[in-house]
């Protein structure tokens, strides 16, 4: 019997059918084209901000060999998230996040092209490091709220869950490739290839946000004012909303405390692969590595469930992560710890994707952005404050006991917010109900 080309075409379709209705089952926003354009320009282009931030800190301490400088540097590029972020989620709200990234994104690649336009000409000073930094900050302030509230324009309420959890993912990705590769190329090429690839690799997110179809956007809901509110009003508005808002005040609350105390192992990983474990670089590598492999892990296992957030499971992940937090400090097992900074990494990104899909759940449409730039907020902006005190302390009271103390710290907010979870339970069950979706 013979067979046509267009008979083979429907044979291999209908092979290939299943497989790819089962993969698109298991992560629903990719069934969304402009979610798989934006979610594929942002894998490349984190890897290039990975490489450059490898880069970057290496290139500081040749310039100055000084951990100080390296300090100021990532203290000069988070301040502007701490400062502008709550302004940047009362743009997000009133103007087109699509074109708003594409300015963004592309602002961020000229910054990066000048870094590296600095490199190749011998003119890099530690002083163009550190404006670069700030400026990169003012710009972040702006794209994080932006981008994340924009998830839902490009898959639904419904993939809402699946769609951060991938985000989560490919960021995770990110920084197990980028850095890995940025030490290599370091090593034969050194820092100024690393400044050209994340130039470079804006090129793929810009296009992606060019080619996405703005009729297949999910329609949000703007509220319209009888009369014009200014900027201040308006962020009024949205704070306002986040205090009276029970489950929103309880995720921003319990994510503040957990992410100024908790999240920022990455700063003390060194000290402990010295002090606790007494490796070297290998090791210190090793255990960032885990870290990093727990969190991707996590992140994909969300992505495959897509089931609706629960307050429940937030609280306990949450709890979870600092019981894990402070069993590292408390491990001098080198395997051991791998084992528990690999736990760890597992319970800290299920805790802020479940956080961060709940508020997206809850929070209306034209005050998504001001929401989420709170969130952003406590979730980025207290980095600073929280290596500030996390350092000093560990100076003061050595790694281990550091690590115990903003362990619990934070356990005791996860508690608190389970106790106080009530009003905050029926808040969620109202967003979820048919009637509001």
């Amino acid at each position: 019997m013979q067979t046509t080309k267009q008979d083979n075409i429907q044979i291999s379709g209908s092979l290939l059918e299943p497989q790819t209705g089962k993969f698109l089952r298991m992560f629903p926003a990719l069934r969304q084209r402009n979610f798989r354009l934006f979610w594929f320009g942002q894998f490349i282009s984190l890897i290039g901000t990975w490489m450059q931030t490898t880069g970057q800190a290496w290139l500081v301490l040749q310039l100055t060999n000084n951990s100080l400088a390296l300090g100021t540097v990532g203290a000069l590029q988070f301040l502007p998230v701490l400062l502008f972020t709550l302004f940047g989620g009362v743009i997000a709200d009133r103007l087109p996040k699509r074109r708003v990234l594409l300015g963004t994104q592309t602002f961020a690649c000229l910054l990066a092209s000048t870094l590296f336009t600095l490199y190749i000409t011998h003119t890099i000073q530690i002083w163009h490091i550190y404006v670069l930094a700030f400026l990169l900050g003012i710009n972040n302030s702006l794209d994080m709220p932006t981008r994340q509230s924009f998830v839902v324009e490009m898959v639904g309420r419904d993939s809402l869950a699946n769609a951060v959890a991938l985000n989560s993912s490919v960021f995770n990705m990110a920084k197990i490739v980028g850095p890995g590769v940025a030490g290599l190329i370091i090593a034969r090429f050194g820092e100024g290839p690393l400044f050209l690839g994340n130039a470079i690799s804006f090129i793929p997110v810009l296009a992606s946000l060019l080619l996405l179809d703005p009729t297949k956007l999910f329609a949000v809901q703007r509220k319209a004012s009888a009369t014009p509110i200014g900027p201040l009003q308006s962020l009024n508005n949205g704070l306002k909303y986040v205090w009276r808002t029970p489950a929103i005040f309880l995720i921003i609350a319990v994510v503040g405390v957990v992410s100024l105390f908790g999240i920022n192992f990455n700063v003390v990983e060194p000290l402990v692969s010295t002090e606790l474990l007494h490796q070297g670089a290998q090791g210190f590598g090793l255990i960032s590595s885990s870290f990093g492999i727990g969190a991707l892990i996590g992140a994909l296992l969300l992505a495959t469930g897509n089931k609706a957030p629960s307050f429940k499971k937030m609280l306990t992940r949450a709890a979870m992560f600092c019981i894990g937090l402070g069993l590292v400090g408390l491990s001098h097992n080198y395997l051991l710890s791998l084992g528990l900074s690999m736990f760890t990494g597992f319970c800290m990104i299920t805790f802020a994707a479940t956080a961060n899909t709940t508020l997206q759940t809850i929070a209306p449409d034209h005050l998504r952005g001001r929401v989420m730039s709170v969130y952003m907020l406590v979730f980025n902006g207290t980095t600073p404050i929280g290596n500030l005190f996390t350092g000093w302390l560990a100076g003061v009271a050595g790694i281990s006991i550091t690590l115990v103390v903003n362990a619990s710290i934070s356990l005791i907010a996860a508690l608190i917010g389970w106790i106080k979870r009530g009003p905050a339970e029926d808040n969620l069950k109202q967003s979820l109900s048919p009637e509001k979706l």
